[in-house]
């Protein structure tokens, strides 16, 4: 049995089907449940644990019979996110004590690229402290650390433009970051569950392009075939914003903050070459995604 914490999200969606394909049994831990809409595991067989990874107890009944753990778990993003403290490192170091307490045989953790101790971004530290947190637990582990999700960053940048002919975007919108589908980040997570040799391994998941967020647009003005109206919020203002919101809604000023660096720093990778060590694992482009996104 191998538990998905956090399943319901994005990566979980692309992941079980696959863990089903190769007929492995899946439990999904979610503090929300699983809508019925939701077809990759509502059409098979799949159990849903509803519970808090900040729970012990939520923990201990949801582990019971699992052999292998995912943790797909955020406090970044979302309407109701909690922060990165409380999920990202507090949360994952609660599973992992929690997995030693039911003799779990592997726990993949899905981090992120440049994830480190001194990063700007809040969430990449408390990911790098779960980092330490696994590798120093006694368990089997995997770390697959991916750069930004393209489901994500394409839905923020094109859900309002496909609705409205209008987005906005967060930044200056020029500078190049690296976006990597999840669905590639799934099948790297597959592939760890099942390859022994990425036992105590760091895997590198980017994609094969680095764009601006006026080149998401673009990509997406592509797809649906006509173009829209781009508002593009300059980063003083952003810094102006996080600093006013910043004791009445600390996560949505991490984000704000966040999104400060991704418009200004490096966030580059060379995808193709990072990946060479897995040809057999194909790199979906932000067009392919689009197009599955907002095909019709």
């Amino acid at each position: 049995m191998i538990l998905i914490a956090g399943g319901s999200g994005t990566l979980g969606r692309l992941l079980v089907p696959m863990l089903q394909a190769r007929g492995r049994r899946s439990r999904i831990l979610s503090r929300h449940g699983i809508a019925q809409a939701y077809d990759p595991l509502t059409s098979g067989a799949i159990e849903v644990a509803m519970g808090d990874v900040r729970d012990p107890a939520a923990l201990d009944a949801a582990l019971v019979g699992v052999d292998t753990v995912v943790s797909a778990i955020t406090g970044f993003g979302g309407a109701d996110a909690l922060g990165t403290k409380a999920v990202d490192r507090d949360g994952n170091l609660a599973l992992f004590d929690a997995a030693r307490r039911a003799r779990v045989g592997r726990v993949v953790l899905v981090s992120v690229n440049r994830a480190g101790p001194d990063h700007p971004i809040e969430l990449f530290r408390d990911k790098w402290a779960a980092e330490e947190g696994l590798r120093n637990s006694g368990l089997d582990w995997t770390i697959v650390r991916p750069t930004a999700y393209l489901e994500t960053w394409l839905a923020i940048v094109g859900g309002p433009l496909v609705a409205t002919g209008k987005t906005r975007i967060f930044g200056r919108g020029r500078n190049p970051i690296n976006f990597v589908s999840a669905l590639d980040v799934a099948r790297y997570v597959d592939l760890a569950i099942a390859d022994p040799a990425l036992q105590q391994a760091e895997v590198e998941v980017p994609g094969p392009e680095n764009l601006t967020l006026d080149g998401l647009a673009s990509v997406i003005e592509g797809t649906i075939g006509r173009p829209g109206q781009r508002q593009h919020l300059p980063p003083f203002l952003m810094r102006i914003a996080s600093g006013l919101i910043r004791l009445r809604n600390p996560v949505l000023a991490a984000q704000i903050r966040a999104a400060l660096v991704m418009d200004t720093q490096d966030m580059t990778v060379d995808g193709p070459a990072l990946r060479r060590n897995h040809p057999s694992i194909p790199m979906t482009s932000a067009k392919q995604v689009a197009d599955r996104l907002f095909g019709g």
